[in-house]
């Protein structure tokens, strides 16, 4: 507990606009990269053709992950901040159609 404490007060003062985790969205699919971005390059790769067995899946799981672009993540870590913002300004209200990409 002290280090998420700890975490939260350095990300305040170093960070001017940071968006104190008290107004966060419990449970927002729209503003989790990994859900609004990096799964669904990784559906399309996975599921490009039929799945024989639970272990040609896992392979194409990995296979996909190794296979994404840094840039990729990265360009979705950078629209995370501009999300929450968006989020936050309309009370928790739902964004998804906002963010489709």
């Amino acid at each position: 507990m002290y280090c998420l404490h700890y975490k939260m007060q350095l990300l305040t003062q170093r960070t001017p606009d940071f968006i104190p985790q008290t107004l966060w969205p419990p449970n927002s699919p729209e503003l989790n990269p990994v859900d609004y971005k990096v799964w669904a390059i990784m559906q399309e790769k996975v599921y490009k053709t039929k799945i024989a067995n639970v272990d040609k899946l896992c392979d194409r799981i990995f296979n996909a992950w190794e296979e994404l672009y840094q840039h990729v993540i990265g360009a979705a870590v950078r629209q995370w901040r501009a999300r929450l913002h968006a989020c936050v300004c309309l009370l928790g209200v739902d964004t998804w159609n906002i963010f489709c990409d």
